[in-house]
């Protein structure tokens, strides 16, 4: 069964064959990855790709690709993770919500939408009751969209990922948390 959520602009959706050369496109652009260790070659991109359409199989959820409902354009994807216990990180096993847009959509309040409806949706129909989201700490786009998802940070949170080398200037990470509210509303579900 195909599952979409839909906001005022967005669409989140399963992934198509004719997403794999956008989404190749936003992780070879140095902008967009400005604030990870690399840039990922189109095999690694599609790699990518299919392990995200595994974790929806194992679990029922990941991160959707995103489009805008006008014109129907891919513009990244915004969804949910599960990080196992075996990411060696103090918060895990936890469920992180996370978004990487093609930079020509960023200032428009798109990450944030997308987010809130994935939010919402593993809230509601997961039964979710934490949602987690970490970035480096200098990265203050992502960090103001968690803000503006009304996450809170509390500094002895703050962790140094692992999977990025020791004394790189990414590797300082910041943790983000949102706990399930009982005012929450309903997603908007197609």
């Amino acid at each position: 069964m195909h599952r979409e959520l839909v906001t005022d602009r967005l669409r989140l959706r399963q992934w198509g064959v004719q997403d794999r050369a956008p989404f190749a496109a936003l992780n070879a652009d140095p902008i967009v990855m400005e604030f990870y260790p690399a840039m990922l070659s189109r095999t690694e991109s599609d790699t990518f790709v299919d392990r995200i359409e595994d974790h929806f199989d194992k679990h029922g959820f990941g991160p959707w690709a995103a489009e805008l409902r006008e014109t129907r354009e891919f513009i990244g994807y915004v969804g949910l993770w599960l990080w196992p216990a075996t990411l060696e990180a103090p918060f895990t096993p936890a469920v992180e919500v996370g978004w990487r847009l093609a930079r020509q959509f960023w200032g428009s309040g798109f990450a944030a939408e997308a987010a809130r409806s994935a939010i919402a949706d593993g809230f509601d129909r997961l039964a979710i009751t934490e949602i987690v989201s970490f970035t480096s700490t200098i990265n203050a786009k992502s960090r103001r969209v968690m803000e503006k998802l009304g996450m809170t940070h509390e500094m002895g949170d703050d962790f140094e990922h692992p999977s990025v080398p020791l004394g790189h200037p990414l590797r300082p990470h910041v943790l983000y948390r949102l706990q399930r509210s009982e005012e929450r509303p309903p997603p908007s579900r197609l």
